[in-house]
């Protein structure tokens, strides 16, 4: 397969090719700042939302036919993308069906599409007396995502319930095609807001503390969460209900307002990335139109009119503070998307 360097995109041919088979849903210049939850990021040189498995891999076949950069990605709850937006082709999975495969007087077995809103399917959930995912309550993201960081909340995870995924694997070393495979929990490889998917996505620290994303590929990532299944138990749906509640006052009650992408660093074994940030002295710190949050200081929030640049470069004060003064590497949590 070409690499990246290889790909000279034409940026009027791709998108005339990418309407042909997708219609009105491809979208030029698009700017990523719409589409995470920081809101900032510049543009796209093309945009589109797959909306099922064969649309998806449509789509990366023709990247690949054509050497386009193709870049998928979920909500963009956990996304920093860069003030150069991205080259090619940006590609939000928005596949949204889920259903009950099976269920007895106790269990059930949960089928979701990635792009499934996690505080949505919950209050569905609940409303029909099925619990295990209500840890998930008020977080603003999809089950995809959810999947790949291994996302989790008052003691539970993704790994609690999750049985297997179904996942896109469309890298280089791929004999095959583009194609999509259901992988056992146990292949998932889920740890603290990890998974092997994340491990590819590796983030490396300059001696600044300056975070540097990978080299972009001409499709990344190369293997894609397309949907999960789960095993759910009965519960009384009032039950369900009151801790959903919970859950969701206690966010409203420690996280900040403004916008962001949630946690930026994971915690360290034993200590909490926040409590270490605010013993450094930076808890309030602003840098341009970013700040970290007075509310808890391992959120990066948007004031109005933030640049990428602003975040990253709290990122890096944070990281180089905190291991300047307790000789802590604190590791990234936010992903960064785009052309940096």
């Amino acid at each position: 397969m070409p690499t990246l360097h290889d790909a000279e995109h034409d940026a009027s041919g791709m998108l005339s090719t990418l309407r042909d088979a997708f219609g009105t849903r491809v979208r030029a210049d698009e700017p990523l700042a719409r589409h995470g939850t920081f809101g900032v990021g510049g543009p796209a040189d093309a945009w589109i939302t797959v909306t099922g498995e064969a649309d998806l891999l449509r789509l990366v076949r023709l990247a690949q036919e054509h050497a386009w950069p193709l870049l998928l990605i979920g909500n963009g709850t956990n996304a920093l993308f860069s003030d150069a937006g991205a080259r090619g082709i940006v590609a939000r999975m928005d596949i949204e069906e889920w259903h009950i495969a099976a269920e007895d007087t106790d269990a059930a077995l949960l089928v979701a599409g990635a792009g499934v809103s996690l505080p949505k399917l919950i209050n569905d959930l609940a409303a029909r007396g099925f619990a295990g995912l209500e840890w998930g309550a008020g977080v603003p993201g999809t089950i995809g995502g959810a999947v790949v960081s291994n996302a989790g909340a008052h003691g539970a995870c993704v790994a609690d319930t999750i049985q297997s995924a179904r996942v896109l694997f469309a890298d280089a070393g791929e004999a095959a095609e583009a194609h999509v495979r259901e992988l056992p929990a146990a292949e998932l490889e889920l740890a603290y807001r990890r998974s092997r998917f994340r491990e590819e996505r590796e983030i490396v620290f300059d001696a600044a503390g300056r975070p540097t994303p990978p080299p972009r590929a001409l499709l990344e990532p190369p293997r894609m969460i397309v949907g999960a299944t789960f095993r759910l138990r009965r519960d009384d749906p009032d039950a369900i209900r009151e801790r959903v509640r919970k859950y969701r006052q206690h966010r409203k009650e420690t996280q900040p307002p403004q916008p962001s992408a949630g946690s930026v660093f994971k915690n360290p074994p034993g200590d909490y990335s926040g409590r270490l940030i605010e013993a450094a002295g930076l808890k309030g710190t602003r840098i341009g139109k970013a700040q970290i949050s007075p509310r808890h200081a391992n959120f990066i929030v948007n004031t109005g009119g933030a640049t990428s640049a602003d975040v990253m470069a709290l990122i890096a004060l944070a990281r180089r503070t905190v291991y300047e003064r307790f000789g802590v590497a604190l590791e990234l949590e936010v992903e960064l998307r785009g052309d940096w």
